[in-house]
């Protein structure tokens, strides 16, 4: 993890905030530079910005399934009960 340094150099935090901005275009010119330079020596921040991107992709097609209300409702049922088994 890289620590802040001054300028354009940012911390692992900040570059992942970026690049979350970044992946919905909220962010500006000068925060996707900092952004780019502290890939360039950060490789954590790298793969969390490879995996972002290829979740993005994955949700933008159209063959996702998702859960209707039904089956949401039943999916947090089991999981109070269970939760209520353990404490």
């Amino acid at each position: 993890m890289m620590k802040k340094r001054k300028g354009f150099m940012i911390s692992c935090e900040e570059a992942n905030i970026n690049c979350d901005k970044s992946q919905y275009r909220e962010a500006s010119f000068w925060e996707k530079f900092k952004l780019n330079i502290h890939l360039i020596y950060c490789r954590a921040c790298r793969r969390y910005t490879a995996g972002n991107s290829r979740l993005s992709k994955l949700m933008q097609k159209d063959d996702v399934d998702c859960l209707n209300e039904k089956e949401k409702a039943a999916l947090k049922n089991a999981f109070d009960k269970e939760l209520s088994n353990n404490n």
